[in-house]
């Protein structure tokens, strides 16, 4: 069973921003924390999160959130925050990974343990930024079919942000048109030196592990080729015939052979970093 929480995540626009966050607590003596990002459209309680962190709560603290600007309000699983989607900046992201850590390690169970970073697509990658803004902080993030290019964008969209100030994406399961606010493409373009995942781990001890789907789609799979090739060091462990959701669906209809080994592998690097 998991314990709700609920955190302060500031005001913005006269609108209050809230982290919902679930925590799994340690059946066993915790070896870590560890917290899972949820990536682009997506949302703690999609699929497939809630078995993850059932399934790794065995010997860890878990926790899963929503980022405050993810859309997904106090219904948790439709998309009822449109305007708040509309200026999900990356910025705005590392702003909430730093109010939920904080809130987590002024627990007393969080405390003295190992802090994870476990991120699903985009989350991925803000986790990857989180790291590499706080060095010595986080013992390991764990990229499960992640990004190493945060530009996630079309041209199109891009373009019709800058003389628009607005574009859109399409939900595929809801068929919601999503908003994107000129304020996203400015964020990235304002921080694009801290952006640069790639260049940053380059010169980075950070640790790290890329757990990937041999069907995942070609753009994150050429980036996970790219950063192995300047970080030789970092493991890439390719799930055969696992796709970008290790094969699963929301609603969750079980597991798969691709994401029970996404799940062993995450272990198992857990274990090698805490032993």
């Amino acid at each position: 069973m998991s314990e709700s929480l609920v955190i302060e995540a500031g005001t913005e626009a006269g609108t209050d921003a809230v982290i919902r966050a679930s925590w799994f607590p340690a059946k066993n003596t915790a070896k870590s924390l560890l917290v899972i990002a949820h990536g682009y459209k997506g949302f703690k309680d999609w699929g497939m999160f809630p078995y993850i962190a059932e399934a790794l709560c065995v010997d860890n603290h878990v926790v899963t959130f929503n980022f405050s600007h993810n859309g997904i309000g106090e219904d948790l699983t439709n998309f009822t925050e449109l305007e708040k989607f509309a200026r999900n900046t990356y910025s705005r992201e590392q702003e909430d990974l730093d109010v939920l850590l904080t809130n987590l390690r002024a627990r007393h169970e969080f405390r003295e343990l190992p802090l994870f970073l476990l991120g699903h697509s985009r989350g991925a990658g803000s986790c990857f930024i989180y790291g590499l803004d706080h060095p010595g902080e986080i013992s390991g993030v764990i990229s499960w079919n992640g990004v190493t290019d945060l530009d996630l964008f079309t041209l199109p969209q891009k373009e019709e942000m800058r003389t628009k100030g607005r574009s859109y994406v399409q939900n595929a399961r809801t068929g919601q048109q999503l908003p994107l606010d000129l304020v996203i493409l400015e964020d990235m373009e304002q921080n694009r030196q801290r952006f640069a995942i790639v260049d940053r781990l380059k010169d980075s001890q950070l640790p790290a592990v890329l757990i990937q789907g041999t069907d995942d789609s070609k753009r994150l799979r050429e980036g996970s080729a790219l950063l192995t090739s300047v970080r030789p060091d970092i493991e890439w462990v390719q799930i055969q015939g696992g796709n970008h959701t290790f094969n699963t669906v929301h609603p969750f209809k079980g597991s798969s052979l691709p994401l029970d080994q996404a799940i062993t592998e995450t272990r198992r690097f857990i274990e090698w970093i805490t032993n």
